[in-house]
């Protein structure tokens, strides 16, 4: 019951940090490997998207309400995103992700100080792509960030709301909008070989997945109230921890 407290809480709070920047996996996959040691890494991945999967779906729903999303951009995206995650989530269970767990920290590493020094960079919305351009870039953008969500999976909102706004010219809250279309479809992706080769928990998912809703209503309103300038900071300070942990699975664990 305690573990379930705790998976819970974790839930909640992943839920809001990914609600503004992504990275909600940076606290709920740490919370279950740490919880559930007995368990398949497959297996935990699987109920970690059973659980951010509803949070994300709710936050894409109340960012679609109340800040445009270039759907030009995002659908795009969201449908290579789709195909992708379901090649990342099948490779998953065949091949272990080690080499990229040691990548990581190098990629972040040069996301953030990009973002940093950039201090204009997502601050006015101005895409930069049009017509089959965007789409032909969306589909890449897609197709890439996919693969690595199904088959690894941390900080990919963070990942996604980088290029939105470095590649495609979107301000940080408008590419937290179309981030979570495109997290969305990863997460279903994922899912549906994750539930076909029985690697969830389903109870627990579902669990974990209310506390995540929760999370995900308060990080919204709390990104669409302060705007962009808000997102970009808790995007760098997302992305410092990101970088602390993935370097401490990578090289100390």
């Amino acid at each position: 019951m305690t573990d379930y407290l705790i998976l819970g809480a974790a839930a909640l709070f992943a839920g809001l940090i990914d609600a503004v920047v992504g990275g909600g996996g940076l606290i709920q996959l740490p919370a279950l490997f740490s919880a559930l040691p007995s368990v398949a890494p497959a297996t935990l991945l699987g109920t970690s998207k059973l659980a951010g999967v509803w949070g994300t779906s709710v936050a894409a729903f109340s960012y679609s309400r109340r800040v445009k999303v270039i759907w030009s951009t995002a659908a795009p995206a969201a449908m290579a995103a789709f195909g992708f995650a379901f090649l990342g989530a099948f490779t998953v269970t065949r091949i272990p992700p080690d080499f990229l767990r040691q990548l990581l920290p190098f990629i972040l590493i040069g996301v953030a100080s990009y973002t940093f020094l950039r201090k204009d960079l997502g601050s006015v919305h101005a895409p930069a792509h049009i017509g089959f351009r965007e789409k032909g870039f969306a589909v890449l953008a897609g197709s890439a960030i996919g693969f690595y969500d199904g088959f690894f999976g941390p900080g990919t909102g963070s990942f996604l709301v980088f290029v939105f706004v470095r590649f495609f010219g979107f301000d940080f809250l408008g590419a937290s909008a179309a981030s979570k279309v495109v997290n969305v479809a990863c997460n279903i992706a994922a899912l549906m070989w994750f539930g076909y080769s029985g690697h969830l928990i389903w109870q627990l998912g579902l669990l974990m997945g209310a506390c995540n809703i929760a999370g995900s209503l308060v990080g919204t309103r709390l990104a669409i109230r302060h705007g962009s300038v808000f997102v970009r900071k808790v995007f760098l300070v997302v992305v410092g921890i990101l970088i602390l942990k993935t370097s401490y699975d990578a090289f100390l664990k």
